[in-house]
């Protein structure tokens, strides 16, 4: 008597559900004007966290204009702070009254952002006159800890609407949770795109102005996002805490705290290593770490690359191009994934994104090594070669963030989603700073390969890593076709 794998059982009622299963939209008990809201608050804080981390950077730039070394400092401690304080945020999210952590996350970061869009305006006005000086070097220093605060609050705020408020919003209802995640996936790459873009063309005619707009922005809509996300949460009962829970958990830590008084017990309360444990055993890990894996690259058209682009005669209008275009591909990836999730399910979903980023990049950097390696090179067909290959992968990888988000959403507990989630953010600052670490060893444009083949390595050590995950879950890694489990299951 012929046997079959109970998977492929589980795989034939999947495809039957997914096939009969209709195209998700809001419950009615999300009604659209509150859902809405929700995205209005989110689209605020993305985009004045998007415009002020490139505007810091281009008024650094004209503050400074004969050396990086600020501007490599602030952006080195600014992502270092998201690490440091990882394990505070996780629990601030775990145990704090949900509304009262988000409205402290907007106007603290209002806050940070406007003094500092004043002290860029002083060193920008007074640049002659600070000079030499240790006013000009302080005033430095507390732009730095202004960014470090509005990174931490950015990070609070982003992990608390989209890995608890969402899985609350939504509960029993997935396909709801794929289409909420997706939209706000597309809001954060819609910001990534215009906010930079934005603040650039006004910068081109003043930098004063684009200081100036900096902060209008951010003082002009924490009012709406403030009032945005109380509306949400008043409609939502089931986003407000247990009471009781919230001071048994209080009590806990506090119990745990006073037994704590070395240095050494200090320094774990801050850095999030009393959270690996916890992490590293859960089963959402792989899938988290993976992704926190793909933050490790300069294969992307952001800093690093761009500056490669350009010491190889790339012009700014086809730069410009290519971010575009690189972005619009983006953007597609959160149309795909919900229905290729909806589809082959989350788990296959995400092989197959990673399997189509591996294969585009891969396809990409070969290129570039072939063209990089041969005699007579034109360096710029090299470039061009792997620009293509990085823009299609990129599809790949936001489809995989979509899975992977959805994973971890529906597999870590309610009551440990922020420690579980800021440890990941932990990681994927970790994996960004090494990205820097490597420019900044290889840092002449001559040995850009360098810092391509440690990104293309950690891109394939994800894929691996998600692989062994999607094996040991499911027993396999992909489904013969369709027509042979049905022919395996008549045998039966």
């Amino acid at each position: 008597m012929a046997t079959t794998n109970p998977n492929e059982d589980d795989h034939v009622r999947d495809l039957e559900q997914s096939q009969n299963e209709p195209e998700p939209s809001l419950p009615p008990s999300i009604p659209s004007h509150l859902a809405y809201r929700l995205y209005t608050s989110h689209f605020l804080s993305t985009w004045n966290s998007r415009l002020f981390e490139f505007g810091s950077v281009l008024f650094l730039a004209a503050i400074y204009p004969q050396t990086l070394l600020p501007m490599s400092v602030y952006a080195l401690v600014r992502s270092g702070a998201a690490i440091i304080f990882a394990r505070v945020l996780g629990a601030w999210i775990d145990r704090g009254e949900r509304l009262s952590t988000v409205q402290i996350s907007i106007i603290g970061q209002r806050l940070a952002v406007a003094a500092s869009c004043a002290i860029f305006w002083v060193l920008q006005q007074e640049y002659d006159t600070l000079k030499g000086g240790k006013a000009r070097d302080g005033l430095f220093a507390v732009t730095v800890v202004l960014a470090c605060v509005e990174k931490l609050c950015s990070v609070l705020n982003l992990v608390s609407i989209e890995r608890d408020w969402i899985v609350v919003i939504t509960e029993g209802n997935e396909g709801v949770r794929r289409v909420m995640n997706a939209r706000m996936r597309r809001i954060d790459l819609f910001c990534k795109l215009m906010g930079p873009l934005t603040i650039s063309l006004v910068a081109l005619g003043s930098t004063l102005i684009a200081i100036r707009v900096t902060l209008a922005m951010n003082v002009a809509s924490v009012l709406v996002e403030y009032i945005c996300i109380a509306q949400v949460y008043k409609r939502f009962p089931q986003l407000r805490r247990n009471e009781a829970e919230r001071q048994q958990r209080t009590i806990d830590d506090t119990a745990q705290r006073s037994a704590k008084t070395t240095i050494v017990q200090c320094l774990k309360a801050i850095f999030p290593i009393s959270s690996l444990h916890f992490y590293i055993n859960h089963p959402a890990f792989v899938p988290s770490f993976a992704l926190s894996l793909l933050y490790f690259t300069v294969l992307s058209f952001s800093g690093q690359m761009i500056t490669y682009l350009v010491s190889v005669g790339y012009s700014t209008l086809y730069i410009g191009i290519a971010r575009t275009v690189s972005t619009a591909l983006e953007l597609s990836a959160t149309w795909i994934a919900p229905r290729m999730m909806k589809r082959v399910g989350v788990v296959r979903g995400g092989i197959w994104s990673l399997c189509w980023q591996m294969a585009w990049l891969g396809a990409g950097v070969t290129w570039f090594f072939a063209d990089y390696n041969r005699e007579g090179r034109d360096a710029i067909v090299a470039a061009t070669g792997l620009a293509v290959g990085v823009a299609l992968s990129r599809v790949g990888l936001w489809g995989y963030d979509l899975c992977a988000q959805n994973l971890i959403q529906d597999e870590v507990e309610d009551s440990h989603r922020g420690d579980f989630s800021t440890t990941e953010a932990a990681f994927q600052n970790l994996f960004e700073l090494l990205s820097y670490a490597s420019t900044i060893i290889f840092s002449k444009p001559s040995q850009f390969q360098w810092p391509v083949a440690i990104s293309t390595a950690a891109v394939y050590m994800a894929g691996g890593l998600y692989a062994y995950f999607v094996r040991r879950r499911r027993g396999h890694l992909f489904h013969p076709p369709e027509w042979m489990l049905i022919k395996r299951s008549e045998a039966v």
